[in-house]
């Protein structure tokens, strides 16, 4: 099994302003807790420096009057028609290097795509990707530059079939957008309800058109879905799906705003879950394309990240945090000692409702999307 990482030292230099969620600084502390743990020393891994993505490579998936104007954006002055393009406000501001920031990580996945498609690795993990709200001429949802959109656009042009599997609490709007009307990419979301978080989508009925008819695949969850019942929909629909699918390479976001410490979503994952989802990805089989996504919580980012990894290298590491690396995060305010959370669940009458709702999502799911589509 051959893996890579990419990194950047660039990944961790921007700031989207004082009081933002989104904190580049995670992905730093995530790698420095990889490294800590020797798991980029592996005889078979190798890390590699992010290059930016070009502006042709960026313009597989965005618009030419999109891409100038968030040019102009990256001087840190909002420009005259910022608001026509999502920029300058709330999720979306603009800030310093907004632009170079997201060519970085545009092309960071570009290069995992790369490395995979050629067999040059098996697996490769971009942390600073999985950016997947935003739209070909809009920033949305503290995304500006859709890498995944972007790589599996470049997967296409090499005549792969692609299968995109996206865990994070929120849905992959601008993902599925993308390839809503394609046969080419099967995508499937396993979300928190759009009811009840942004983006507001990633609903049953929304199954695909044309050609793409039957090749997006939603499972929303209910507001407090624990480990077990998020395990329990990803391992009845994702093997399922991908089966019928069978796709050349497989590309997933592994956002981890779905931990029950997150500041801004409303799930009770834990890294118990995540490791189990983790192993079920590699259990599948195929070449790997993996982003990161979501995670508002340091902390978690780095420790459900290097579990991850861990788990793409068959590597079991010690739950211990590594002392040169709990020194390093005093000053984030991080003082967990232990790598994985202690298990949690969610009991009682509201489990038992909640079992039965996804249960009976799942089952609509393959009655009304399966056994229609045309991957059965």
């Amino acid at each position: 099994m051959r893996t890579t990482f990419i990194y950047s030292e660039e990944f961790a230099k921007y700031t989207y302003g004082s009081g933002h969620p989104m904190r580049p600084i995670r992905l730093k502390l995530a790698y420095e807790l990889i490294k800590a743990y020797g798991l980029l020393d592996l005889p078979n891994t190798q890390l590699i420096k992010s290059r930016k993505a070009t502006e042709k490579e960026v313009l597989l998936f965005h618009t030419k009057e999109y891409i100038e104007t968030l040019k102009k954006a990256d001087s840190g002055e909002i420009p005259n028609d910022a608001v026509r393009y999502g920029l300058g406000f709330g999720d979306n501001p603009v800030f310093k290097g907004v632009y170079e920031w997201s060519l970085y990580s545009a092309g960071a996945s570009i290069q995992t795509a790369e490395l995979v498609s050629s067999g040059k690795a098996d697996i490769a993990f971009n942390i600073c990707g999985g950016l997947h709200h935003a739209m070909p001429d809009k920033a949305s949802g503290f995304c500006y530059l859709n890498d995944a959109a972007i790589a599996i656009k470049y997967l296409l042009t090499l005549g792969k079939r692609v299968a995109y599997v996206d865990i994070d609490a929120h849905h992959g709007d601008g993902v599925q957008a993308a390839f809503y009307d394609t046969d080419k990419v099967l995508k499937i979301s396993l979300h928190e309800d759009g009811n009840y978080l942004f983006p507001g989508t990633g609903f049953l009925d929304e199954t695909g058109r044309g050609k793409g008819k039957g090749y997006s695949v939603n499972l929303p969850l209910p507001p407090e879905t624990d480990d077990e019942i998020f395990v329990k929909g990803f391992e009845e629909v994702v093997p399922l799906f991908i089966e019928r699918f069978k796709p050349d390479i497989l590309v997933t976001q592994l956002g981890v705003d779905t931990f029950r410490t997150d500041p801004i979503t409303h799930l009770n994952l834990t890294t118990n879950g995540f490791e189990t989802i983790i192993m079920g990805f590699k259990k599948l089989g195929l070449p790997w394309v993996a982003l990161g996504g979501g995670g508002y919580n340091l902390s978690n980012v780095a420790r459900a990240w290097t579990l991850g990894w861990a788990i793409m290298n068959d590597k079991i590491i010690n739950d211990e945090l590594p002392s040169s690396y709990r020194e390093s995060v005093v000053e984030f305010g991080l003082k967990e000692t232990s790598l994985r959370d202690k298990p949690f669940t969610i009991t009682g009458s509201e489990k038992e409702h909640m079992i039965k709702e996804v249960e009976s999502t799942i089952e609509r799911l393959k009655k009304d999307v399966l056994s229609s589509s045309p991957i059965r």
